[in-house]
């Protein structure tokens, strides 16, 4: 019985990621893409882990290559989201007024 390498079982599992991804992002209703952001943040933190492992387990340099490129785009999507968040947090809170000076009407 012949098995697959695990690099051809890694490149599967990263194609099928993309497209699970894919249709789970293009789902989402607007309304509920904030307080999903969140969570989003900290899948791909386990993405980080899961990525480190993967480029630490691996024999090949093509391997550790991909590996070390999904810990890169992970760190840069847990970033991004970071701040795509708290800029759409900001969209919610109340503005102050500014006071009115002396002497100006109201």
């Amino acid at each position: 019985m012949e098995f697959v390498s695990p690099t051809v079982t890694n490149l599967i599992i990263f194609v099928l990621a993309i497209y699970v991804g894919y249709h789970v992002v293009w789902t989402v209703t607007p309304a509920l893409h904030t307080p999903l952001m969140a969570v989003t943040n900290a899948i791909s933190a386990i993405v980080i882990v899961g990525a480190m492992l993967a480029a630490a387990l691996t024999e090949g340099a093509s391997a550790k290559t991909f590996g070390v490129l999904a810990v890169a785009l992970a760190a840069v999507n847990v970033f991004g989201g970071f701040l795509v968040t708290r800029r759409m947090l900001e969209m919610f809170k109340k503005k102050d007024k500014p006071a009115a000076k002396k002497g100006e009407a109201k």
